[in-house]
């Protein structure tokens, strides 16, 4: 069969931009669509092609009209969501193409894509369950007996399995197809240092539940963990990348396994540069663990730190303390690391609170700090909470640069405050 892989194009909407002239959304990185290389990369036996909207946003008309796919899948963040679903209508308008979504929000919010110009949608991990829907289409079946496809049910909801996720949906024995990119690779990278960078995965899920994520419906809620040797496969299939960005919500969720693959990519002569996601309270509790990784080339920790409060981490259920935040951010410092810290600004804060953030991050000398602002994100628990205080429903806002319930300073100055926090940040980044 013939399959084309959609990344849609970039389509998140800015209120500071639209209504007070604020630009927040400089792009400092532009990443690759790995998900769909994962997913190419268990279809060896049909034709692929992948369209990354995001580095060529024209000729998506023109692409389906010369490449004639018999399946689109399309991946979608929740700021994607509206944008995935006009281009699914322009594809049914081409013929007779069986039209999939899966990704993050299908994962959390299936039933949004329960729509005429929608097929199948696929819930949680799609790598091994893409290619079972797709065999089943080759041999003209219907997929949704299969656990976590979905079909569209127009009048009536979403029926389906769930898949109970494990080691084996990670499918490792067949790489990803970075090659189905290799005409946009010169886009990744991180545009203020020209530097290129690519994707590799060494795990999936997260083994904590924070109320605002949105990951853990992608595995059902599991912490899966891929072997050394397929991590350092696919490292050596990205050639002369020089930066390596471990894609995982918590690279050192297993500090074991993560200790093992650093010795690893050690033994094998590697030498790249590592940017990797971790807790703080890790680093605290296995700073010589980042001692190793750092020997092995760990350029950049991204933590997310979230608040300066242990009242608002207890309600986002982050399990951690202020003082961990402090402990890990010295441990880093010390052993060299570079420090990618993610704040989440409150659409209840006051002055005082961006005054005390802002003195926080400067004090702290964290190199990179990144703010959003907290976002009810559908199928979160935190979306849950809030639901009955949400103001904006218009999912292009959900950017997690926009408030879409009520801010408790004006919404001028709120945006105001939040606007000056970007802005140092990215005027003194050092990554």
């Amino acid at each position: 069969m013939k399959i084309l892989l959609v990344n849609p194009p970039n389509c998140g909407r800015s209120i500071p931009e639209e209504r007070y002239g604020m630009d927040l959304m400089r792009q400092i990185f532009r990443g690759e669509p790995f998900a769909l290389e994962t997913l190419a990369g268990n279809l060896r036996e049909h034709e692929v092609q992948i369209a990354d909207l995001k580095a060529e946003p024209c000729g998506f008309g023109d692409l389906l009209r010369e490449f004639r796919p018999d399946v689109v899948g399309f991946t979608a963040l929740t700021c994607e969501a509206n944008t995935v679903v006009r281009l699914a209508e322009q594809t049914k308008k081409q013929g007779d193409i069986t039209v999939v979504v899966g990704g993050i929000h299908a994962s959390n919010d299936p039933e949004f894509f329960n729509r005429l110009s929608v097929d199948y949608v696929v819930v949680g991990l799609g790598k091994a369950c893409f290619s079972e829907m797709v065999a089943s289409l080759a041999e003209g079946r219907r997929a949704d007996a299969i656990p976590g496809v979905a079909k569209t049910r127009h009048g009536g909801p979403l029926v389906y399995n769930r898949r109970e996720h494990s080691i084996s949906d990670l499918v490792e024995q067949m790489a990803p197809r970075y090659d189905l990119v290799s005409r946009y690779r010169d886009e990744y990278a991180l545009r203020f240092r020209n530097l290129k960078i690519g994707f590799v995965v060494s795990a999936f899920g997260c083994p904590y539940d924070c109320s605002f994520c949105s990951i853990g419906p992608q595995t059902d809620g599991r912490y899966l963990t891929c072997s050394p040797d397929a991590i350092i496969r696919d490292i050596g299939l990205l050639g002369d990348v020089p930066i390596i960005r471990l894609v995982d919500a918590n690279t050192f969720g297993r500090p074991e396994k993560a200790l093992e693959l650093c010795r690893k990519i050690r033994e094998a002569g590697i030498k790249k540069q590592f940017i990797a996601d971790a807790r703080s309270d890790t680093v605290v509790r296995h700073p010589g663990l980042f001692f190793e990784w750092k020997k092995t080339g760990l350029r950049a920790v991204v933590i997310g730190l979230e608040d300066i409060d242990d009242a608002r981490l207890d309600q986002m259920n982050k399990q951690n303390t202020v003082a961990k935040n402090r402990q890990a951010i010295e441990i880093l410092h010390e052993i060299g690391i570079t420090i990618v810290g993610d704040f989440i600004v409150s659409p209840d804060c006051k002055e005082k609170d961006f005054e005390n953030m802002e003195k926080y991050v400067t004090d702290s000398h964290i190199d990179l700090p990144m703010f959003s602002i907290l976002t009810p994100l559908p199928g979160t628990r935190l979306h849950k909470i809030m639901k009955e205080q949400i103001l904006i429903q218009d999912l292009d806002y959900y950017t997690l640069t926009n408030a879409v319930t009520a801010t408790q300073l004006g919404e001028d100055i709120f945006y105001s405050r939040y606007a000056r926090l970007v802005k140092t940040a990215q005027e003194n980044a050092r990554l």
